[in-house]
């Protein structure tokens, strides 16, 4: 079952799952710690770079599936 959808927010899925940043990168959304990644959705963000989103929240599912929740904050310092 999908966990991350491309209506969350982009810093809300990195927080709850820190390994989700790699594949944020590896699609070309460099861009995490911007002021926009703050406020935008996956489905935003993926637009504003001309990504595929379904692809990237497959992705990123794959990348979560089985792990849990993290608390306690992101690891890219924001």
């Amino acid at each position: 079952m999908a966990k991350i959808s491309k209506d969350m927010g982009i810093m809300e899925v990195v927080a709850k799952w820190p390994d989700t940043v790699d594949v944020f990168m590896k699609h070309g959304m460099g861009c995490l710690g911007c002021a926009a990644a703050r406020f935008e959705n996956i489905e935003q963000g993926a637009s504003a770079h001309g990504m595929d989103v379904d692809d990237l929240i497959k992705d990123l599912n794959k990348a979560v599936e089985g792990k849990e929740e993290e608390k306690g904050g992101c690891s890219c310092g924001c």
